[in-house]
């Protein structure tokens, strides 16, 4: 596609947003009394910013220019938030991480494949370079590692008798290929050799010797004006590999970092600006005068410094500023002990409130990102959607817009200058007029104290693990002794899309049948790519976004759980901390240790952000009962509450929990650190025939009419992905493949084969059911359920 086609997709994704928003403010601000059309509403809004995302994504990778990918970058940012509050939105009123909207797809003439989540590049493009850096760093330290317990566990020192027979070894078939070469060639044959490299080697000078001619041809026809520039040509060129295309695509994108238009506006405009900031200040100073009777006091650095003093703002003005604040000061003091009398008529009248909410109906909450589409959406209409771009035709950069920001930048250089010599100027006027100085304020003064001593009482109790205990160190020695422990790993080169499986396609008819459906494996995707994946990718969604500390995968053996971890580490190129049962237990004995490694693996996950901390087989940690030799696992899950805590709003740090037996663990504590838990079940019919197909393909088969693979989704049910990628490993060896022409591939060879694999028994599955029940969103999923069988007997009874 051309950069044409994506500006064009650009402006259908802003056309879209821009009716959304406007829906937005007529639908989601009025109360609606009926849970179906509020669900009607919500999933509505949630397919089409997912389709807005999706474009936007597209256009953001493949536009050249970087001052539209930065606006691009903003609007991509305030939907992908919209739709993770939606989110939040339809499972508080489902009371289910997974919703059905195959009766809206339908409706809005849609496929499965435009609820898949898109990933923005992004994620990945803008740290790349920092990225391959820590992957080199990591690489070198686990090779020097492996070295090194190489050396140690190697065997006896090698005696002196083996160092000198050693080079005999070594010289033995030396000899006997040059007696092999002697042999084969005699002395006869000398010249016919001799003129055999003389003719390699006329044909070899004679070829490069045309290519360089040709080569200086070109630069003389290019240098005359008869060839186009070269990265004229290049980009004219459709039939470009795709590897090659992004390279020079991504040239171009950084190619505006090298115009040196701030260096020209510098030289320039320095005068100018510099004199108009001067006349700005002293202006003021004069205003201030005229009206108060005095001049005013400089702004401190905090305050702003000299910004303060420009804006267009009057004396007047700021005055009755000051006034509103101190009003609505007085009217926040007033409504505190309002709400203080009121606390004990509250808790009486809970009941009544509650009806009356339920009479008004469900309102959605306030966004944090709607004002982020909204400017971004009105930044596209001034600058973008009425532009001529027919005359560019790179399209890489737009030298008004970059002057416009680096004057800025000039600006905001010379204000500190010109803050310093203003400073003088008004000493030397009110020394002039009034006869006064500056008060400096005194340094250890009692109204200092007395703050001070404020803000030591209302400080709070910072936990261990927030304290630097490791002052000393540096952030590559900390990282570089996580790598030798094995708490820090390096991720498997895995992608969210490589997790196969279809659409669940009767989800809506199993609810009006009044069935629990089982969630497929795009339901499973797309979760984990909205939950783990967008948020630790751009810090804008992590801040405002409903935050997800702590994320739990629960399900039998095989269904992924770790591959989701791996995925989430490489699309957004986090960090993988690996604090798993089996790599904790009795390495850390005592208390002080496993806060330490806490401690210092917290603090390198919030400066190596974003980070994922990964901790399998979880329900060990919070187990009631303790096996002998890992005591300090019961220490662990005192201490992980604390962990959780320590981490704040703009840390990008994600706790991702396994389990494939979470029923031994206490629920209690479990609950508390996983707030956010997916259960992932085995695969449907669809999910496994997508599966066998996919993989037989992928590791070399060929699929033929004796190989039908609707008979082994059906004879695999029962078994997880894990079971049916070893069978098809096991039966796809590279003698097999060999004699696949002569024998092709039969279904009763990847029967026998899946045969050996271990299903997830019906107890299991049943065992996983009742403790998800138990869980909260669970619990509250089933009295939901029941509220709704008592409304439709009622209805039923009324109709009789």
């Amino acid at each position: 596609m051309s950069q044409v086609s994506h500006n064009k997709m650009w402006r259908d994704a802003m056309k879209d947003l821009d009716i959304l928003l406007w829906r937005e403010k007529e639908e989601f601000l009025q109360p609606e009394g009926n849970p179906m059309k509020v669900f009607e509403i919500l999933a509505t809004s949630y397919i089409k910013y997912m389709q807005i995302c999706r474009k936007l994504v597209m256009a953001q990778d493949q536009l050249v220019c970087q001052q539209k990918q930065t606006v691009i970058r903003q609007v991509l940012e305030g939907v992908i938030g919209r739709i993770l509050e939606i989110k939040k939105e339809m499972v508080e009123l489902e009371k289910s991480e997974f919703q059905h909207m195959d009766n809206i797809l339908v409706e809005l003439q849609l496929l499965p494949e435009d609820l898949e989540v898109p990933i923005p590049t992004y994620f990945i493009k803008d740290n790349l370079e920092v990225l391959q850096e820590r992957e080199r760093i990591l690489d070198d330290i686990l090779l020097n590692d492996e070295l090194q317990t190489q050396a140690v566990t190697s065997e006896e020192p090698v005696t002196i008798t083996e160092v000198e027979e050693k080079p005999q070894k070594d010289r033995r078939p030396a000899a006997f290929m040059k007696q092999a070469y002697s042999a084969k060639w005699k002395e006869s044959d000398l010249p016919r050799l001799i003129n055999a490299a003389t003719c390699i080697q006329k044909v070899w000078r004679g070829y490069m010797q045309r290519k360089k001619t040709k080569k200086i041809r070109e630069e003389e026809m290019i240098f005359l004006g008869m060839y186009p520039t070269p990265h004229l040509k290049a980009t004219s060129i459709p039939q470009i590999p795709a590897g090659q295309g992004n390279e020079l695509q991504g040239e171009v994108q950084t190619g505006e970092e090298k115009v040196p238009i701030k260096d020209k506006l510098r030289e320039m405009e320095r005068v100018n600006m510099k004199a108009t900031l001067q006349d700005q200040v002293g202006q003021c100073f004069i205003e201030c005068w005229h009206i108060i009777g005095r001049f005013p006091d400089y702004p401190t650095e905090k305050a702003g410094g000299s910004m303060a003093l420009f804006t267009d703002k009057t004396p007047e003005q700021v005055s009755a500023e000051l006034a509103d604040l101190q009003e609505k000061a007085l009217q926040k003091k007033d409504a505190g002990k309002e709400k203080q009398k009121e606390k004990a008529s509250q808790k009486n009248g809970k009941k009544g409130k509650l009806s009356e909410e339920k009479e008004e109906g469900w309102k959605m909450a306030p966004s944090n990102f709607l004002s982020i589409m909204e400017e971004g959406n009105s930044q596209y209409k001034v600058f973008w959607q009425n532009r001529d771009e027919r005359w560019d035709f790179l399209q890489d950069h737009d030298p008004e817009l970059i002057k416009e920001e680096k004057k800025e930048d000039v600006e905001e250089e010379l204000r500190e200058q010109v803050g310093e010599l203003m400073q003088k100027k008004l000493e030397n006027l009110r020394l002039a007029v009034d006869g006064e100085k500056t008060d400096k304020p005194k340094k250890g003064s009692k109204g200092q104290k007395g703050s001070k001593s404020k803000k030591a009482k209302g400080k709070k109790k910072i936990s261990q693990l927030e304290e630097d205990l490791t002052p000393d160190r540096t952030i590559d020695s900390l990282y570089e002794e996580l790598v030798k422990e094995g708490l820090l790993m390096k991720a498997k080169t895995v992608n969210i899309s490589d997790y196969v499986g279809d659409y669940s396609y009767l989800g809506s008819t199993s609810l009006q049948l009044r069935k629990e459906s089982v969630p497929s494996a795009t339901d499973v995707r797309q979760l984990i790519a909205l939950y783990g994946i967008l948020p630790l990718g751009s810090q804008t969604v992590h801040e405002k976004a409903p935050l997800v500390k702590a994320l739990l995968l629960a399900g039998p053996a095989g269904v992924g759980k770790k591959m989701f971890v791996h995925a989430i580490c490489r699309e957004t190129g986090a960090n993988l901390f690996n604090l798993s049962a089996s790599n904790i237990a009795g390495k850390y004995p005592s208390k002080s240790d496993l806060v330490m490694m806490l401690h210092v693996v917290l603090k390198v996950a919030k400066q190596l952000q974003p980070s994922v901390v990964w901790i399998g087989d979880t329900e060990k940690i919070f187990s009631k009962g303790v096996p002998k030799g890992q005591e300090n696992l019961k220490q662990l899950e005192k201490l992980l509450p604390d962990f959780l805590k320590a981490l704040k709003a703009q840390d990008r740090v994600l706790i991702v929990g396994t389990t494939k037996r979470p029923f031994d663990a206490n629920p209690k504590p479990f609950f508390k650190m996983y707030p956010k838990i997916i259960m992932i079940p085995r695969p449907d019919y669809g999910s496994r025939y997508v599966l066998w197909k996919h993989l037989i393909l992928q590791n070399g088969g060929v699929i033929t009419k004796l190989l039908k693979i609707s008979s082994l989704a059906y004879v695999s049910d029962g078994f997880t992905q894990g079971s049916i990628t070893q069978a098809v490993q096991d039966v796809l060896s590279e003698l097999r493949l060999q004699q696949m022409p002569r024998q092709p591939l039969t279904t009763d060879e990847f029967v026998t084969s899946l045969g050996k694999q271990e299903p997830v028994y019906l107890e299991e599955e049943e065992a996983f059911k009742a403790w998800y029940a138990k869980t909260p969103l669970g619990r509250a999923r089933l009295k939901a359920l029941a509220g709704d069988k008592k409304a439709g007997r009622g209805k039923s009874k009324g109709r009789k």
